[in-house]
């Protein structure tokens, strides 16, 4: 690995002076509102990491529906694509999230300001709309915390704004294991409205067997100037994904033998999962005067989950036992109000926003036999009701000075996560399980940023952040007795980073940043079997490392891309855990200086392309690096490490008011045997998720502007 990456840094060195040679250009740097509370400003002056995919990157030359095909690309950042759409990607940002063994776990995820995570931590990404996206922002690091809850990072997806005039625009693309993707959009902008919607129909059947998937997607973005001084946006997505087949983790032993094969237990108990949602949210944002403006921000949806586990008849027997079938239907709802002023002071500029936050999640779960009679994998007798509210409410105040040579930024926020469970299941040896918890915190972060140049940025940050436990984690105890886990307490943590953003060259650029975090309190899996985990606080854990990335372009067409991160993340404590469940007392130790499941210690991604316009043609070369990843606590196993490569080649043609784009991508071009992700501390040792060999995808797009 050292080597591979010794060669593209070379490789990137004997550019730069040929990159020299482009005079006249400078670099376009990006705009950003993620490192604070919608104040918008140039990446390359915040006191953060924060990195920006446009929209044509998001979608040309991929399938354009796992946030995994261009996350890569961000440093700090690892996205595991587990190749069971039942479970979601797997994402996490230095470290947070990845023991997440379901959804997205401790980032906080938007879509268009409607935050995708909710108040109790546990997001979801699947309704993401990668077609009519505009931009996707990643912050990792201190300025994390501003978010509140579960805020170990932020991603945020911004639906782009239509262009003057009406297109109409038609996509597909088809590949190996069946693959088939449609898209069709609408967008434009006429006098005093602007839209842009969108239509998603997908489907594949799996490269393993039994993970067959198909989605349906909607979203909308309406934006309407009421007059010059009052804007108003109206945002609706929508999301069906009906019987996704669940094909589980395999053990070592069948991953060697045949990585296409699903669990035996999910062909004898058809595991599967059926999920749908909907949302609607609203963006009123008013101008007072010069100086002054609000805006508020308020949404709400519906999502259904049904799933299909792989937990054995005997095991169901005792009345404790919720079953092997969960059901699961949410209704959330929220609002932010953001008051913002700007001024002149001390020969600087200075913005302070001021807000509050409340959102609510209102969850009946019920849990069912996962068996009827001699048939299984079929919902039979109820086993679990429970009524549960989530709420959440924050107050946060953010100001930025902006000097000649200095920029200052603060921000401190208060939260308070409340939740509520009513037992309805009571039955002979079942009582009432019914109970209450709440949990507050105050973050701070404090971050300053030397302008050393016009060309070169310093910046450090420090900033301390908190994690609930979610509804998901609360929902087991690891006895096996009925009711929520409230013996969890929140984590907390402190982090800072010091980095540097540099422009060394015209339509060059360079970010690096090494940091650190510790948590107290850490919530890590007790144990894990049968698709069900239960969870305990560990002692302390420390994450430290370096990420850098370096962009651009030279000569006619030629463009570079590197990513690439080192992270040492570790329990800084001993304790014990379940090698098995119910597990009744800890009896297995993890030891201190054990790394933490589900992050490698090395990820790096590299691209070279070239384009050539006159022809329309574009064609690149990727790389990526995916060191090796622990699959438990004990570190008794492991995801070897791996070395991908793909290749992509697009056409664009543009007639009248036509524009034609035609690729054709394959990857793991030299076939490698990998594994894409790890189940973390799987009680059967299920740990790992194999990815797949050599594939390829094909697609055409054609829109027309009127």
């Amino acid at each position: 690995m050292k080597r591979g990456v010794t060669r593209f840094a070379l490789l990137a060195l004997a550019l730069l002076p040929q990159a020299a040679r482009a005079q006249g250009e400078t670099s376009l740097r990006p705009i950003v509102v993620t490192p604070g509370q919608g104040v918008a400003q140039p990446a390359f002056d915040t006191p953060a990491s924060v990195d920006v995919i446009d929209g044509a990157t998001l979608r040309h030359g991929q399938l354009g529906i796992n946030l995994s095909e261009s996350l890569v690309r961000v440093p700090g950042v690892v996205a595991l694509n587990r190749q069971n759409y039942a479970q979601d990607i797997q994402v996490s940002v230095r470290g947070y999230g990845a023991r997440a063994t379901f959804g997205v776990r401790g980032l906080r995820l938007y879509v268009d300001g409607i935050p995708a995570t909710a108040p109790d931590g546990q997001g979801q990404v699947s309704h993401f709309d990668l077609a009519s996206a505009g931009r996707l922002e990643v912050l990792r690091g201190p300025f994390s915390s501003l978010y509140g809850n579960s805020s170990g990072g932020v991603i945020s997806l911004f639906t782009a704004d239509g262009a003057p005039g009406h297109a109409v625009e038609a996509g597909t693309a088809f590949g190996s294991d069946s693959v088939r993707r449609h898209t069709l959009r609408l967008s434009g902008e006429q006098g005093a409205w602007n839209y842009n919607i969108s239509a998603l129909r997908f489907s594949t059947d799996g490269w393993r067997e039994h993970s067959a998937a198909e989605r349906t997607g909607f979203n909308g973005k309406f934006r309407l100037q009421a007059s010059a001084d009052t804007k108003v946006t109206l945002v609706l997505n929508a999301m069906d994904m009906p019987d996704v087949q669940d094909p589980l983790g395999l053990t070592r032993a069948e991953y060697e033998a045949n990585p296409r094969q699903a669990s035996p237990a999910a062909l004898q108990f058809n595991t599967r999962k059926s999920v749908d949602q909907m949302q609607l949210g609203a963006i009123i944002e008013h101008r007072l005067d010069a100086a002054q403006s609000l805006k508020l921000t308020a949404w709400r949806g519906a999502r259904g989950t049904e799933q299909f586990q792989a937990i054995p008849v005997g095991t169901q027997t005792p009345a404790t036992h919720p079953g092997g079938v969960i059901v699961l239907d949410r209704d959330y709802r929220g609002i932010d109000a953001q008051w913002l002023r700007k001024g002149n002071v001390a020969g600087g500029a200075w913005t302070v926003t001021a807000g509050l936050y409340a959102d609510e999640l209102v969850e009946r779960r019920q849990g069912f036999q996962n068996f009827s009679g001699s048939t299984l994998g079929v919902m039979g007798a109820k086993r679990r009701d429970e009524d549960n509210q989530v709420r959440s409410f924050d107050q946060y105040l953010q100001g930025v000075w902006n000097g000649e040579r200095f920029s200052l930024t603060a921000g401190l926020r208060h939260s308070k996560v409340r939740f509520d469970s009513r037992d309805n299941y009571i039955a002979t040896g079942n009582g009432d399980d019914s109970g209450k918890t709440s949990f507050n915190a105050t973050t701070p972060v404090l971050g300053a940023v030397w302008h050393l140049s016009d060309t070169v940025n310093l910046y450090a940050a420090a900033g301390r952040g908190f994690e609930t436990p979610t509804f998901n984690e609360l929902a087991y105890r690891a006895s096996g007795q009925p009711g929520l886990n409230f013996d969890l307490r929140s984590a907390t943590s402190r982090q800072w980073e010091l980095g540097v953003k540099a422009e060394p060259l015209p339509r060059w650029r360079v970010n690096a940043a090494l940091f650190q975090a510790r948590t107290s309190d850490e919530i890590v899996v007790l144990s894990n079997a049968g698709g069900r985990s239960t969870f305990q606080n560990a002692g302390s854990t420390r994450r430290r490392g370096f990420e850098a990335a370096l962009d651009g372009r030279w000569g006619e067409g030629w463009s570079f891309h590197l990513a690439a991160t080192w992270l040492d993340a570790i329990y800084a404590s001993d304790f014990l855990t379940c090698t098995s469940a119910p597990c009744t007392t800890p009896n297995a130790l993890v030891a201190a200086g054990n790394r933490i499941p589900g992050i490698p210690r090395t990820n790096v991604f590299a691209e070279l392309a070239w384009r050539h316009r006159p022809w329309g043609l574009e064609t690149a070369l990727e790389w990526r690096h995916q060191g090796e990843i622990a699959t438990d606590d004990r570190n008794t196993d492991s995801a070897p490490r791996a070395n991908l490569f793909s290749v992509r080649l697009g056409l664009a043609q543009q007639v009248g008011r036509w524009t034609v784009r035609e690729f054709l991508r394959v990857d793991n071009v030299a076939g490698r045997k990998t594994v894409g992700s790890v189940i973390v501390n799987e009680g059967n040792r299920r740990f790992f998720e194999p990815a797949p060999g050599r594939t390829w995808l094909a697609g055409v797009n054609a829109s027309y502007a009127f």
